[in-house]
């Protein structure tokens, strides 16, 4: 099952704020959604005092990364106006940077001009759930915002992704969609590229667990793997149970991508995935 004699001995980099962050050691991301209708934590980080509260926190727990999203992508979320997003995104960003200066924040944004302006206040990676392909101006702002760039496999839109799960061979054609994407982004000069194969994303419910299966097969790119298995319905539809009792299932499913070799959890919960990395830390060669 593991990739090497150790699931942590890929031996990935990324430039963040002018730091090389080193990624043999795997990372996590805090989810920050600055949004009323997240699937799981929505309304709860409307306002500036329980956004900092709740980024206290995550990095109180260990968090590597905050991820800060104002707009829900779960599947048939409607999408809100690009001003929307600024109003939401924009201000947490720049308050999070001044409170936190030390924050490594992430943006998880399809809209270039947000990915811009967020740049501007203190963001220094940006996420994109569509790879690009619904702003056509996301891999030239990219490459000169000189950011990490993480572009994440799915089909539509949120409303209609749900509707695209039709595959003859599920991960060759997630691969086949990322190779000219990574061929596109290294011709702009993007230099640190993150691949998420993108988990509830187009992909019915037993796809998904057979992703997981084969999650080692996206290290040909040569490219660090995000995973956002967080409380996701994959979970606690199996499980039949709701998405505040599936936490455990997050727990075994992260472990399981840990031992395929990813490098970034992407995660609601920070401080149970750092245990399990400082857990699996402790295996021998």
């Amino acid at each position: 099952m593991l990739v090497q004699n150790k699931p942590f001995s890929l031996n990935k980099t990324l430039l963040v704020n002018g730091r090389l962050m080193n990624l043999s050691t795997p990372r996590v991301m805090g989810i920050l959604n600055v949004t009323p209708d997240s699937f799981f934590d929505g309304q709860r980080y409307t306002d500036e005092v329980h956004q900092l509260a709740q980024v206290e926190k995550m990095l109180t727990e260990g968090a590597d990364f905050i991820d800060v999203g104002g707009n829900s992508t779960r599947p048939g979320a409607e999408d809100i106006s690009e001003e929307e997003e600024m109003r939401r995104v924009v201000p947490a960003v720049r308050s999070i940077s001044k409170k936190f200066p030390e924050a490594v924040i992430s943006v998880d944004t399809f809209r270039a001009s947000v990915a811009q302006k967020s740049c501007e206040v203190g963001a220094a990676i940006i996420n994109d759930i569509s790879a690009g392909e619904r702003d056509e101006r996301m891999v030239e702002t990219v490459a000169s915002l000189g950011v990490p760039y993480i572009m994440m496999h799915t089909r539509g839109t949120p409303q209609t992704m749900m509707q695209q799960t039709q595959y003859e061979n599920l991960v060759r054609e997630i691969i086949d969609y990322f190779h000219p994407k990574i061929y596109n982004l290294q011709q702009a000069g993007v230099k640190d590229i993150i691949i998420d194969p993108g988990f509830g994303f187009a992909k019915a419910g037993g796809q998904n667990f057979e992703l997981l299966s084969q999650l080692d097969r996206f290290h040909i790119f040569e490219k660090p793997v995000l995973v956002g298995l967080s409380r996701k319905s994959m979970i606690w539809k199996t499980l039949k149970i709701n998405p505040e009792q599936a936490l455990n299932g997050t727990t075994a499913l992260n472990t399981f991508a840990l031992l395929k070799g990813v490098s970034i959890l992407r995660v609601h919960d920070v401080r149970e995935a750092k245990e399990i990395i400082e857990l699996l830390n402790r295996l021998p060669a």
